[in-house]
């Protein structure tokens, strides 16, 4: 399988933590900020690709850009183990991406799943993490219960998160409908009251004469991507698969059950920005509600009529929020010390 490119970054293969990590960089240009690089996390069913509007802007306002295929996903190794697949394997993974590439220390970006890690990287490798930027994913704190139990408690065994724990289930139904439902996902937002009659693309267990999943031309929304974006994720997926991706839900109990000294934990000492968007089905903005309370140093905004997949909606208001907040915390010292 060959790689993607995105504009304005050098694609590499890099060996850290015990894996090949495929990785787009993109260097600074014009006069360089003197701060960390800037990782950014991609979430489930993504890629680094997810990224692209804002590699090259980042680069412009002079932050060095690191945007990784996570663990399964891409180029990037697939390991079989699903065990291989939990909170510390994949936080280790971003720490020895940042040995092998020089640096002591990033600026963690991360949407949807990427997001958790981002908030998690403070938790378990404070010493490499100059900030944390959640796109849409809030900081949520330890749950009184293993996380699958709260989902299944709440939304039932149809929710694709309880589904996502049955081998080859989630892996089968996204890799057979692979054409429908990456479209079917990539979608735009749309007000909440507007989705109550619609099942979710990832219902991945429809009932005896459904069709597994809605006709793209019933689905509220607007396609976010071109033919040529789309093909990215059909082409890579295709090769790869789902399993990689679905491994992170699998662990999601594991990765409870080994962090017991995460009950009450804060996050302090560090800037941290957190991004929500308005029509986000997935991770409401309410979900971020009580942050502040955990969170010494945080900053709030929304992005309006914006749906869960921010990057690819609204870049252009993504990369001003960014680009603002990076340069008035990271940027030189008379930036920083400039009113605002």
């Amino acid at each position: 399988m060959s790689g993607y490119e995105i504009s304005g970054a050098e694609h590499r293969l890099v060996e850290a933590n015990g894996i090949t990590i495929s990785v787009y960089l993109a260097e600074p240009l014009g006069e360089p900020v003197p701060a960390p690089p800037v990782l950014l996390l991609h979430g489930f069913p993504e890629l680094a690709f997810s990224w692209r509007h804002q590699i090259p802007v980042l680069s412009a306002a002079g932050f060095t850009v690191i945007a990784p295929d996570q663990r399964g996903y891409g180029l990037t190794s697939r390991p079989d183990a699903i065990t291989d697949y939990d909170i510390h394997h994949l936080s280790a993974d971003l720490v020895g991406l940042l040995d092998a590439l020089g640096h002591e220390s990033a600026i963690v970006v991360g949407h949807d799943w990427g997001g958790l890690i981002a908030w998690q990287m403070p938790l378990l490798h404070r010493k490499r993490v100059a900030g944390v930027v959640g796109v849409n994913t809030p900081y949520l704190e330890r749950l009184p219960a293993p996380p699958t139990e709260v989902f299944r408690s709440v939304f039932g065994d149809d929710h694709y998160i309880v589904a996502f724990q049955e081998p080859e289930v989630g892996d089968r139904f996204l890799a057979e409908n692979l054409d429908a439902v990456l479209p079917a996902l990539a979608r735009t937002g749309v007000p909440p009251e507007e989705l109550a009659n619609y099942p979710s693309p990832l219902h991945i267990r429809p009932g005896a004469g459904e069709p597994a999943l809605p006709s793209l031309e019933s689905l509220p929304g607007a396609p976010l991507m071109s033919d040529n974006e789309m093909s990215v994720y059909r082409d890579t997926f295709r090769e790869t698969g789902f399993t990689g991706g679905i491994n992170w839900y699998r662990n999601m109990d594991r990765n409870w059950e080994s962090t017991p000294e995460q009950e009450g934990a804060r996050i302090d000492g560090i800037p941290c920005l957190m991004i929500t968007a308005e029509w986000d089905p997935f991770l409401p903005p309410a979900l971020a509600s009580g942050m502040g309370k955990v969170i010494g140093e945080l900053e709030t905004v929304m992005i309006a009529g914006c749906g869960h997949w921010t990057q690819q909606e609204k870049p252009s208001e993504l990369n001003a929020i960014l680009t603002m907040w990076l340069s008035r915390k990271f940027g030189h010292a008379t930036d920083r010390q400039s009113p605002r």
